[in-house]
């Protein structure tokens, strides 16, 4: 396992570890370089519908959103699409050129939205970060199994309508994980009905955040400059979300959390990452 890997899939508590034997070792730098590969526009979707608190997630945006500022600052435009359930958590988020709120509607009218959505921005690139996948059946399950469908804008029509994608999740039913759906179901803590759609490279993680500050120090190694954010970056964005409304996906509550997660914690998973591009002299963001 290398490096970068090694800390986006510390502390796994769901299991998500038993799918590293079926990616390449550095996932992450095969993502990215597929991403380089492609400069342009990246369309970058996420946001996860909690039922229980009737509230979208702290895992997912955050992460979209510094994903997003990386790759601007290598050139390419980056517009967000999520759903009603999340558009607002991007309100008020330094230098955003565009949140696209994608209709909760039927199979038919999804895909000619995504087809005219694809048309209208000819995206290079279409990522997905914790943001929950069709199954096999239809439907759209979260972590217990429970059918969210009605929460759901049926984003995947974006990732199966483009040939270069990238997908990122913790649980095995996310958008991307129909990579390795047989895999998944194969594995006894993971979902027996995972995710259907699949995509161009596959990162996981603890935390799907993490997997997106992962894909962020890979382009950074590749590009030979530190784009991660900072600890402070990260918590003032996670706070912002959660006092707009966020939840800790674990715990359905409004707090400073992310998948259970302490803010400390998950600032321990940037500082490595940061540690690691400093001992290949990449110390600044600049």
């Amino acid at each position: 396992m290398s490096a970068i890997e090694e800390i986006i899939l510390d502390h796994d508590g769901r299991g998500i570890s038993a799918l590293r034997g079926h990616l390449p070792e550095d996932f992450c730098q095969d993502a990215a370089k597929l991403i380089l590969e492609h400069p342009g526009r990246a369309i970058i979707c996420s946001g996860f519908y909690i039922l229980t608190a009737g509230a979208p997630e702290t895992d997912g945006p955050p992460g979209a959103y510094f994903l997003g500022q990386a790759l601007k600052r290598l050139s390419y435009r980056a517009t967000h699409v999520t759903d009603q359930y999340s558009s607002f958590l991007y309100h008020g988020l330094h230098d955003i050129e565009e949140v696209v709120e994608f209709p909760i509607v039927d199979g038919e009218a999804s895909k000619q939205y995504a087809e005219e959505l694809l048309e209208r921005l000819r995206p290079s690139v279409v990522i997905s970060t914790e943001r929950c996948s069709v199954t096999a059946t239809g439907r759209y399950l979260n972590m217990h199994g429970n059918d969210i469908s009605e929460y759901n804008a049926k984003l995947d029509y974006l990732v199966s309508g483009h040939p270069v994608t990238v997908g990122i999740g913790d649980g095995g039913n996310e958008i991307g994980m129909g990579s390795l759906r047989d895999e998944i179901a194969a594995t006894a803590a993971l979902p027996s009905e995972p995710a259907a759609t699949p995509v161009s490279r596959l990162v996981i993680a603890s935390v799907s955040n993490w997997g997106a500050y992962g894909l962020i120090a890979a382009l950074s190694q590749l590009a030979n400059r530190n784009l991660l954010p900072t600890a402070e970056e990260e918590e003032r964005v996670i706070r912002q979300m959660v006092d707009r409304g966020a939840v800790d996906g674990m715990a359905a509550q409004q707090v400073y959390r992310v998948d259970g997660f302490s803010l400390e914690e998950n600032s321990q998973t940037l500082s490595r990452l940061h540690a690691l591009l400093a001992q290949e002299g990449l110390t600044s963001a600049v």
